[in-house]
């Protein structure tokens, strides 16, 4: 199937976003200076053009697998989660109050959000701030969900008024540096995650131990495997990508039904916990009596909500920054304070429904973008020594809101009685075994993991060419690795006690020290190389750039620019994207950098 681009006067009209930058003067606008509501106003108005095609632009392959693998990848890790909680919240949430999270989250998204490729659903940290809330509170006799939906109800009130005061400008700060060890910890969350679900297996008998552990390993391999052979130059090229694109699903499916072979029947495994279709698992109606809680416990969920929003506001603002990251060659605009008003929305519902707060997925948000990837393969014919050799790049991404709202109606469709029974069926083993893969890609991709292993290699055999050999002082990246490495170390840690409920606080902690310290201990040129920008300029514009950069309003934003060009600070005669230096100027890359039809490249591979 033919794709169908995004119209050219769409393009056109927003062209002038792409222009490589130039030097100009600005300042930073002072916080009391800020303009209600002009965050939220300039993200729709961005995007607002494109949504026409969001939907006219799905008429591409690439979305069938992606629709299929997102299914898989959500719902499996959000079921785990939810026997996670289910046991230690004393049966308070399941499988259905998991899966309306996920559908409520994607529908909302898919339709109204401004960057509707991030998947939004349960997470690994939502899932450890539910339990520990509940572990402080049940004890004082308070109503859990009433507690949890006043909480919804503040944090709604938290994000709106985060939103209307365009507190999304603060991306301008986060870096690799604080998402790297952010994504690190998540990797980490899901391998834990797997052996904690393989740990249960104890219970039933020691052979049911024995055969999830090679279940769950069985699973890793091949589903890791099959994403391996989907880059190599094995096979044909259609059998690769089929291979890459259904790899995981078909492993699911696969060693679902191959624990019924064999004496393998007769061994007894844990499977999904699972309720009634579309009911709550405990005796309760799916809206909450908020009602029914002290004042006193009303104001106590204030701090509660506080955390909450902090964890929200860097968790999901980081998996849309991923998600838009530098490799993906993204043509429509992004629109981050628009998506925290919306994700407000879904965290007051979610409360009042008396299910998980959903927010931005870590890693599926970024597969989701990868699996929307259209590659082509480009040939080195410069010299007879590299004759021969291939390399596949990133063409263009399929940007458009179907496949994430696909994948959450099929969501809702596995609230049905015979897909829950068919759910049932699946082993505890098959989800560890999916964990484990889901956190070694997502430490595979980490920067952490790159800086690793560059260090663990013979210098002598490095090849010059790699960015981190420009490093001068090996001691710098040594320092850099080191305080990533305990930046993870205490986040993970405190998520293992009671204090767990503040690790957000402890998260946000990176970004001024990232911003504000490191800089005195690093040269700029060692930053630029160690750490960057996660989103590219084009991405950035949303929140007024990168650190060091200044945004320019477009012809068409003059109007609403008019009475606050002393609060942007911005010349109307320079360009429209700038640069400042700092540590992360050498770092922009040029919008016309990007991939398009009419690159060097592309004439060259055809």
């Amino acid at each position: 199937m033919r794709r169908k681009s995004t119209s050219n006067d769409e393009v056109a009209n927003h062209e002038h976003m792409r222009t490589p930058p130039r030097a100009a003067s600005s300042k930073n606008t002072p916080w009391w200076r800020t303009r209600l509501f002009r965050g939220m106003v300039n993200d729709v108005r961005r995007r607002a053009p494109f949504y026409r095609s969001d939907w006219t632009d799905a008429w591409d392959y690439r979305v069938v697998p992606a629709t299929v693998y997102m299914y898989f990848a959500n719902i499996l890790p959000a079921l785990a989660f939810s026997l996670d909680m289910f046991e230690k919240t004393e049966q308070s949430f399941g499988v259905n109050e998991v899966l309306l999270a996920s559908v409520l989250a994607s529908v909302v998204f898919s339709i109204a959000a401004a960057q509707p490729l991030v998947i939004v659903g349960v997470t690994g940290p939502i899932t450890v701030f539910n339990y520990t809330v509940y572990d402080i509170i049940t004890p004082r006799g308070t109503n859990y969900f009433a507690f949890m939906c006043w909480i919804g109800i503040w944090s709604l009130v938290f994000h709106w008024a985060l939103a209307i005061t365009n507190s999304c400008n603060g991306l301008r700060y986060v870096t690799r540096f604080s998402c790297d060890i952010f994504g690190f910890y998540v990797a980490f969350i899901y391998l834990q995650k797997g052996i904690q679900v393989l740990t249960r297996q104890w219970e039933v008998d020691d052979a049911s131990a024995y055969l999830s552990i090679m279940i769950a390993l069985l699973v890793t391999v091949v589903a890791y495997l099959c994403g391996i052979v989907g880059q190599s130059n094995l096979l044909q090229r259609h059998i690769r990508k089929f291979i890459e694109d259904y790899g995981t699903p078909l492993t699911v499916i696969f060693f679902t039904g191959f624990v019924h072979i064999g004496k393998m029947a007769g061994t007894e495994l844990l499977k999904l916990p699972t309720s009634k279709a579309f009911f709550p698992t405990s005796d309760r109606g799916w809206f909450i009596h908020f009602w029914d809680i002290s004042v006193g416990d009303v104001f106590l969920a204030i701090p509660f909500a506080v955390l909450l929003t902090i964890l929200f506001w860097f968790d999901h603002n980081v998996s849309s920054l991923i998600a838009q990251g530098t490799e993906f060659p993204l043509k429509k605009p992004a629109g981050f304070h628009w998506d925290i008003f919306l994700l407000g929305l879904t965290t007051g519902v979610a409360g009042l429904l008396g299910i998980p707060f959903p927010n931005g997925l870590i890693p599926q948000a970024p597969f989701h973008t990868t699996s929307l990837c259209v590659t082509r393969t480009v040939s080195d014919t410069d010299g007879e020594a590299n004759k021969g050799h291939t390399q596949r790049v990133v063409d263009h991404v399929v940007e458009q809101r179907v496949s994430n709202l696909a994948q959450g109606l099929l969501t809702l469709g596995t609230m049905t009685g015979p897909l829950l029974i068919v759910l049932h069926l699946i082993p505890q083993a098959v989800l560890a075994g999916l964990f484990f893969v889901m956190g070694i890609q997502a430490l595979e991709a980490n920067g952490i993991t790159t800086k690793l292993i560059f260090l663990a290699k013979d210098r002598h055999l490095t090849s010059r060419s790699d960015p981190l050999a420009r490093i001068q002082r090996r001691g710098a990246l040594w320092a850099f690795v080191s305080l990533e490495l305990v930046g993870f170390g205490a986040t993970f840690a405190i998520t293992q006690t009671i204090a767990a409920i503040g690790f957000p606080v402890f998260i946000f902690f990176y970004i001024p020290l990232r911003t504000f310290i490191m800089p005195h201990f690093f040269t700029s040129e060692e930053l630029s190389i160690l750490d960057a920008p996660t989103a590219s300029p084009f991405t950035m514009e949303s929140v007024g750039g990168n650190h060091g950069q200044v945004i320019e309003p477009t012809p068409a934003e003059s109007m609403l620019q008019q009475s606050d060009e002393v609060e942007r600070g911005v010349s109307r005669g320079g360009a429209r994207s700038t640069t400042r230096g700092g540590s992360h100027g050498d770092l922009m890359r040029p919008s016309s950098l990007r991939s398009t039809s009419g690159t060097d490249a592309e004439k060259k591979a055809h």
